[in-house]
């Protein structure tokens, strides 16, 4: 099956060679072809490059993008997407002044969300979470992953991340799986930390092994959850079992939190929030991604990750949406990117390559996407006509993709 896309206005982020990720400077250059076509093999990008070069061949199909621009499908390495119902009521506490601790002090927060995951069947809980994930991927995700977190127990995590492996059997978009039964302590080890952590290594890491339902194992890394040597604990022990570590980190505190990550070898830490000088130096000549989630910042009203701080030290920088029912309830990169120029100060450049290329890297898949490089998945999105792709950051609300393509076949 041959699908050719010609007269594409502009072709974004392509890499004749592929890259696994970009740093600092190299972050503000989007390699782009102007008048481009884009050839398709089964699921595959086949060749790309300038009209005045494309091949003479009868193609399956062809699409004519005159006007469109074409970039790789956004890669969103850090969601919660697996819940049930909502937290508006916690919403409206906010506006009222309560602040994220006071509101997870009485009960709400992660542990409203648990009490809710447990009562409900696998059934139900997937039901809801295909409806968030068929919106994301119409905004243009192509990649995405999905933390458990909100079981707390042993059935409750194994039932999410059971749920997690039907979707992606389920949907033609590449989902990685993170274990994440370090997101709070359940009330009854609100004063055992070790009997939950023990609970959390002895019985529940097993069984996820034993069932391949997990690509990473994550810990929420902060004053009031898991602390610096609780999370190094988890981190090791997920190593035994090739899980390799993804951190929530320094969002409220600087604990020294990243350089345990970094002397673990941790694919990403992220939230990042909060970042000393200290922090920057211990990611420098690193393997850890840094991964900013700035739509929680937007909605929880705290302060945006330092863009520029991070890129300015020659380090790379990943975005993802957070999307979760208490701090970020939306999964639209599209918005991310948007925020990440407006209120972090990036470059549409850089939040592009953030959301692709780098996203890709923070989900151990930019080998298969994140670029438009020939050999890698075919996903793609097309845009409506646009001036520039600074629209895309710059017209923050409006819809401006006309089709999503994964695996070289369009999205209905």
């Amino acid at each position: 099956m041959q699908t050719l896309i010609i007269n594409i206005k502009e072709l974004l982020q392509v890499r004749k060679t592929s890259v696994e990720k970009v740093s600092g400077s190299e972050m503000a250059i989007l390699p782009t072809i102007k008048n481009a076509y884009l050839l398709i093999e089964n699921d595959l990008i086949a060749a790309f490059g300038s009209m005045e070069d494309c091949p003479k061949i009868n193609p399956d199909k062809t699409i004519d993008a005159s006007g469109k621009m074409i970039l790789p499908t956004w890669c969103d390495s850090h969601t919660h997407i697996v819940y049930v119902g909502n937290r508006e009521q916690e919403f409206v506490d906010r506006i009222n002044g309560l602040t994220y601790e006071e509101i997870a002090n009485r009960g709400g927060g992660i542990l409203n969300s648990a009490k809710k995951l447990n009562e409900a069947s696998e059934e139900e809980i997937y039901n809801q979470s295909k409806k968030r994930l068929e919106e994301v991927i119409q905004q243009g995700t192509g990649a995405i992953e999905i933390k458990s977190g909100y079981g707390l127990t042993v059935e409750g995590e194994l039932k999410m991340l059971r749920v997690i492996k039907k979707l992606a059997q389920n949907y033609p978009i590449t989902i990685k799986a993170t274990f994440l039964g370090a997101h709070a302590f359940p009330a009854e080890f609100k004063e055992n930390h070790t009997a939950y952590i023990d609970l959390l290594l002895n019985e529940m890491l097993p069984k996820i092994a034993e069932e391949k339902l997990a690509d990473y194992i994550d810990a929420f890394c902060e004053t009031g959850y898991f602390s610096v040597a609780e999370t190094e604990r988890i981190m090791e022990a997920g190593l035994q079992y090739g899980l390799r570590s993804k951190i929530h980190v320094n969002q409220f505190n600087a604990i020294n939190g990243i350089a345990a990550c970094v002397k673990h070898k941790a694919l990403t830490v992220d939230h990042l929030e909060i970042v000393s000088d200290d922090d920057i130096e211990v990611l420098k000549n690193s393997e850890t991604m840094p991964v900013a989630l700035p739509s929680c910042s937007y909605f929880i009203s705290i302060p945006y990750t330092p863009a520029r701080k991070i890129i300015s030290a020659g380090l790379p920088l990943a975005l993802a949406s957070d999307f979760n029912p208490g701090t970020s309830p939306s999964g639209n990169m599209n918005f991310v990117v948007a925020t990440a120029c407006i209120k972090m100060k990036m470059t549409p450049e850089e939040a592009i390559s953030a959301a692709t290329i780098n996203g890709a890297y923070a989900m151990g898949i930019s080998a298969t996407h994140g670029s438009i490089t020939v050999g890698k998945k075919a996903n793609l999105i097309i845009t409506k006509p646009l001036n520039s792709f600074y629209e895309l950051p710059y017209s923050f609300g409006t819809n401006l993709i006309e089709e999503v393509l994964l695996n070289g076949k369009l999205v209905s």
